[in-house]
């Protein structure tokens, strides 16, 4: 038989015939890298863009606002107007100016140890209290009346009350804090322990837990959101009325330093005051957002998993 003829290393192929196809692409297989393809760059790029797009779309009306503030006052506004209402940049200047001296601080931290101290005895009076109420229908129906006529009066009301009984110290001031903010986290406490899913309650009974063990595993879980509601809004009625508490009667504090400003005529310290007030608020919000996340890790993970 015949051996079929084989290439040597030393034979090349004829003149002016090229090396197959297929050779040179296994050949080059192992050596060049593998080119990626537009299509998943300009997807990224996409992506961002309407990211980007959504965080435009989502501040631009604080964008307009600062710039309202910024050109209204010089060039909308009459030369008479710009002593009230100063320019952005001037507020901010202050604002620098009052850092720069420490009194911000002092006075940011005087609001901040009144208010948390306000808040947190009204968010653990109200969270326990609204727990027994949802619980047991005979204090309720014995406390409701009560608790109505004080949730339909108004914490700035009662202000002249606090103030002549306890004086203008701390003790006034913490105690209209707690005061204001002790009906939002009462009542929402309440709803959250009341909408709380009976066969979750039948099957935890049924499993022998004990009324601990209920409020521990069951209650409290599902009613952490509407919970936290409340405390949402308790936080900020707390910065607010202890603002207008501060105004009245005070030697430090936000409030007191926005009165004072303007009865001092330093108008852009007012605003800057002002100022401090706002992004205080919005901080609480999202601090609270945040811990109420943490308390609800739950409710994602149950989420996740129907999904």
């Amino acid at each position: 038989m015949m051996s079929t003829p084989t290439l040597t290393k030393n034979q090349q192929t004829p003149a002016g015939t090229a090396a197959p196809a297929a050779v040179t692409a296994a050949a080059n297989q192992g050596n060049e890298p593998v080119a990626r393809t537009p299509k998943a760059g300009a997807a990224r790029l996409r992506s961002g863009a309407r990211l980007a797009g959504r965080g435009i779309w989502g501040s631009g009306a604080i964008i307009l606002f600062l710039l309202l503030w910024e050109l209204g006052p010089t060039y909308l506004a009459p030369a008479s107007t710009r002593v009230f209402l100063p320019p952005l940049h001037v507020v901010l200047e202050a604002l620098a100016s009052l850092v720069e001296k420490g009194q911000l601080q002092s006075h940011l931290a005087a609001s901040l140890s009144r208010s948390a101290s306000g808040f947190g005895i009204a968010v653990v009076a109200a969270v326990a209290l609204g727990l027994l109420v949802a619980w047991y229908r005979s204090l309720d129906s014995f406390l409701n009346p009560l608790l109505e006529v004080f949730r339909n009066t108004a914490a700035l009301a009662l202000l002249p009350v606090f103030t002549l009984l306890l004086g203008i110290g701390e003790t006034s001031k913490i105690s209209i804090v707690a005061y204001a903010a002790f009906f939002p986290v009462l009542l929402n406490t309440i709803a959250g322990v009341r909408t709380v899913d009976p066969l979750l309650i039948r099957a935890a009974r049924s499993l022998g837990l004990s009324n601990f063990q209920l409020f521990q595993k069951v209650i409290l879980p599902s009613a952490v959101p509407t919970i936290f509601t409340g405390i949402r809004m308790a936080g900020t009625s707390s910065i607010l009325v202890l603002i207008a508490a501060e105004m009245v009667g005070a030697k430090a504090g936000l409030g007191y330093l926005i009165v004072n400003s303007q009865m001092s005529f330093l108008i852009p310290d007012m605003y800057a005051g002002i100022l401090t007030v706002s992004l205080l608020g919005l901080l609480v919000n999202y601090l609270l957002v945040a811990v109420e996340r943490h308390f609800s890790r739950w409710r994602t993970a149950v989420g996740s998993q129907a999904a």
